[in-house]
């Protein structure tokens, strides 16, 4: 049975949030560091850690980049986590 599109999102959130967050730990950088690496202010990177905000694909590059890693990396990181049968359609 299909999860509702709000649950699900929320759970997009929340896995892109993990990802990152042990990225940035595993390369030992505080948010204040990897933030200002981007450009981006430490509350929205630690609002995107807790799978508060819904980052856009280009943040998701911008992310990718600062944590030395491809884009693809975390795409590839969110289908395995979320599984074969997550969808965003209702």
């Amino acid at each position: 049975m299909q999860e509702p599109l709000e649950v699900n999102k929320i759970k997009l959130k929340q896995a892109i949030g993990n990802i990152i967050k042990h990225y940035r730990k595993e390369q030992n950088k505080s948010i204040s560091l990897i933030s200002a690496e981007i450009g981006m202010t430490k509350s929205m990177w630690a609002d995107l850690e807790k799978g508060i905000k819904d980052p856009q694909l280009s943040t998701i590059f911008r992310m990718a980049e600062a944590l030395n890693i491809k884009c693809s990396d975390i795409i590839t990181l969110l289908e395995e986590q979320l599984g074969k049968d997550f969808s965003m359609i209702e």
